[in-house]
């Protein structure tokens, strides 16, 4: 079988339509089915079928493509163990990062890539308020994304996952908020307070589900935003309480302040994911253990300040 056909079954897999193949590897969408119909003759057996106005993959499918993903991760694994022998890294790295997460770790890792001749890293900033953020590693080597733990579906696409650091998650008030007396709050505090919550089945959201269990009672929540710069203007003007970030939430001098919430795990893990064939570039190795480094800088300084 043609490695590049099977390459194409493999984005088939990730990408969900053969337009997206198309557009990703820069052919027609012709040429891509035409390639995919080569390799089903090839298999013996069909790797396709119809599934409304578009194509899904069979269980053969499935299985061939993540066969790809094995063959990808070998070509890597050994043109990495040839690029160790012949020079340093080089090249560029791509990475993608959710807003408060380019706020703790871009400005160090940046720092530490451009000491390194030959190898530069382009940042991007994508919300992760994405439908499944492990969807951008089809165009970024590198994703950093924050979720409550490792999530299954990560493990189940076969990517590579490396966890960052565990950042505690606070209750944010407005000040002169009576429950500014206390240091530590539980749910049961917070069940009469009106919240500014964030969409649906983001980590925070997750986090406001398990209060809401605790409880027994449906959180009032009043609005919904992902940005946790809008988030902290709200609070600060007493439009209600919300779940923040600690190390990145400004909460001096500007009408807000923040409590620890017991009862509940509040916190969430930052990951870097990406696909295994990616993780085994020299390049990209070099870049994940600068993250790695930098995360572990960051949390150490924060953690003792």
């Amino acid at each position: 079988m043609d490695i590049r056909r099977l390459e194409l079954l493999r984005e088939l897999a990730d990408r969900g339509s053969i337009t997206a193949v198309a557009q990703a590897t820069r052919r027609t969408a012709s040429a891509v089915s035409q390639q995919l119909k080569i390799l089903e003759r090839e298999a013996g057996v069909p790797l396709t079928e119809r599934s409304g106005r578009g194509v899904a993959l069979t269980s053969a499918g499935r299985a061939l493509a993540r066969t790809a993903t094995d063959v990808a991760t070998a070509i890597e694994r050994a043109e990495a163990l040839w690029e160790d022998f012949r020079s340093q890294p080089l090249g560029e790295v791509t990475l993608t990062i959710f807003p408060t997460g380019g706020q703790m770790l871009l400005p160090g890792l940046l720092s530490a890539i451009d000491g390194m001749a030959g190898l530069t890293l382009h940042a991007n900033d994508l919300d992760s308020h994405v439908t499944e953020v492990a969807d951008l590693t089809a165009d970024f080597d590198i994703v950093v994304a924050d979720s409550p733990g490792v999530r299954p579906s990560w493990a189940k696409r076969g990517l590579t996952v490396v966890p960052l650091m565990r950042e505690p998650l606070d209750i944010a008030l407005p000040e002169g908020h009576y429950l500014g007396d206390r240091t530590v709050l539980t749910p049961a505090d917070l069940i009469d307070e009106a919240w500014i919550g964030t969409p649906r089945d983001l980590p925070f959201d997750k986090i406001l589900r398990s209060v809401e269990a605790v409880n027994g009672l449906p959180a009032n929540i009043v609005q919904r935003l992902a940005d946790n710069g809008v988030v902290e203007s709200l609070v600060a003007a007493g439009h209600g309480i919300a779940i923040l970030p600690r190390y990145t939430t400004r909460d001096r001098e500007n009408g807000l302040i923040t409590r620890p919430l017991q009862g509940v795990r509040a916190s969430r893990l930052i990951s870097a994911i990406l696909r295994p064939d990616r993780a085994e570039r020299p390049s990209v190795r070099v870049v994940i253990e600068a993250l790695r480094a930098e995360a572990e800088r960051f949390e150490d300084a924060h953690q003792t300040s």
